[in-house]
């Protein structure tokens, strides 16, 4: 089996090698690609002959305009990353009968409410980024190929930047931090994401039936300020000397961006883990070893 793995250098792309590499051969693509494969979305005709050229029996996109806040004024761009190019791998899935997997966002709600949103609850994004995610869905599913949808939130790895990583720095520096507390969602780690995908692509290759729009996050909820909070003692747990003394919770008003942010991002799982008999760790499990992995390099 070929599998075309797009973005592979990005958080989920970098763990998605790992993950697929026991399902078959995996080609793994950048922004520039190699031996006349490219995976830059930018460039629509450019991509579709990628995919011909390839002929993969499974696509996955793990690539994204991610840059929400300047989504707002970089409208044109965010779109064609995150819709056209995604209709193009559709069209292309669709003609090759090949299987796409797609990751999407929470952004796509409106974020009100307390209930952990389900894969049928009314979508009503707030910003360009969650319109631009919402168009790539549908574009999928009007090409009418065979997919798989991962809506997932907070994704965080050790490799690269992340929140904690940020807090760590902070941490080490100053007597006190704010941090926002009414936002509520799970952090998931790209790790997590990798290896469900890995276990839901071979399961919906073997049934077709269970191809559709999916929930991945870890178990639990917290709030940033609750994120950090859990950070910051497992440092102190592992001996790092930190300089901060408190983390006051303050609210998203005080915190103004130019893209909204959905105060509920919890999502139900229910159904991933029905449909693929799947037990989600607790978001707890893992932060605390991301924390173990990047605290020698967190200062």
């Amino acid at each position: 089996m070929k599998i075309l793995l797009l973005g592979k250098n990005g958080q989920v792309g970098w763990e998605l090698q790992r993950a697929l590499a026991p399902l078959g051969h995996v080609v793994g693509l950048d922004r520039e690609g190699a031996d006349g494969l490219r995976g830059d979305l930018e460039t629509l005709d450019a991509l579709a002959h990628t995919v011909r050229k390839a002929a993969p029996d499974v696509i996955v996109n793990a690539a994204a305009y991610t840059a929400v806040d300047k989504a707002e004024t970089d409208v044109a761009r965010a779109h064609r990353i995150n819709a056209e190019a995604v209709g193009v791998l559709a069209t292309e899935a669709a003609r090759l009968d090949a299987l796409l997997v797609h990751y999407s966002t929470d952004y796509v709600f409106d974020g009100s409410g307390t209930r952990p949103w389900r894969e049928d609850s009314p979508t009503a994004p707030l910003s360009e980024y969650g319109r631009s995610k919402l168009a790539g869905e549908e574009a999928i599913r009007a090409r009418g190929c065979r997919h798989l949808i991962f809506r997932t939130s907070w994704v965080y790895a050790a490799r690269g930047g992340n929140f904690a990583r940020t807090m760590l720095r902070l941490a080490a520096e100053r007597e006190r931090l704010t941090v926002i507390a009414d936002q509520i969602g799970a952090p998931t780690g790209a790790d997590l994401i990798a290896d469900v995908s890995a276990h839901a692509i071979r399961a919906s290759l073997a049934t077709p039936a269970l191809c559709g729009t999916y929930h991945l996050v870890a178990e639990g909820e917290t709030s940033w300020h609750g994120y950090a909070q859990f950070v910051i003692e497992q440092a102190r747990t592992l001996g790092a000397l930190l300089k901060v003394g408190e983390i006051a919770p303050i609210a998203s008003s005080d915190y103004p961006s130019a893209a909204a942010r959905p105060l509920n991002s919890r999502l139900d799982t229910g159904r991933l883990r029905t449909n693929f008999a799947l037990h989600l760790p607790d978001w707890r499990d893992g932060v605390a070893r991301m924390v173990h992995e990047i605290l020698p390099v967190a200062g």
